[in-house]
């Protein structure tokens, strides 16, 4: 639906612009509240000081929250470092301009607002991470290309999201957790398959 609704849009600016010559406004982008961060203690027993908030959606990303199953993902699970919210728009935004018909980056949770305990309490089976603001969930592109995350890894593009696997590579992940069902590949010791990780990869940045 949110695609078939960007469609629409665009094609009225252009209809419009011919037409009348009339310009129409661009998309507001998501604003941020860039600051200095700091992750404080590990990624598993830590916390997170003056975390930066990544926006509900912007043009190349959505989020999606994985106990309501739904998108956007709710705000207070959206906060980690500014160098890792500045890595996800990055990486979302030359995926999206490598692959323009594609659904957008499909992003989970980071951190808790202040870091710290983010298991079962706060939903599905929780994390053991994702303490410090150095964690992000980055579910693969389903390959029926609808704007969801997939549930199963028989559902995922696994050439798109070999591509995702290798853009974080690139963007300096320290490690990435891939599902052992996925056969998504990468350098031993970076990339590593992980239980319960078969329908998003485990992306950390330091």
């Amino acid at each position: 639906m949110l695609r078939a609704a960007r469609t629409a849009t665009a094609l009225f600016a252009a209809l419009c612009a011919a037409l009348t010559g009339c310009a129409w406004p661009e998309p507001e982008r998501p604003s941020i509240a860039w600051h200095h961060s700091t992750p404080i203690g590990s990624p598993s027993a830590g916390r997170l000081a003056a975390g930066v908030r990544l926006p509900p959606e912007g043009e190349t990303f959505f989020t999606w929250d994985p106990v309501e199953r739904r998108s956007p993902n709710r705000a207070w699970r959206r906060w980690g470092t500014g160098r890792l919210v500045r890595v996800v728009l990055r990486v979302a935004r030359e995926y999206r301009a490598a692959h323009p018909r594609a659904p957008r980056m499909a992003v989970g949770d980071l951190s808790r607002p202040r870091g710290g305990d983010f298991g079962p309490r706060f939903g599905y089976i929780g994390h053991a991470s994702h303490q410090n603001g150095l964690d992000v969930d980055v579910y693969y592109p389903r390959a029926d290309s609808r704007e969801r995350a997939p549930r199963y890894a028989s559902q995922i593009d696994r050439e798109l999201a070999q591509e995702l696997v290798e853009r974080f590579l690139r963007a300096g992940a320290e490690m990435i957790f891939v599902g052992p069902n996925t056969h998504l590949t990468g350098p031993p010791g970076v990339v590593m398959p992980l239980a319960n990780h078969d329908n998003h990869l485990h992306v950390r940045i330091e």
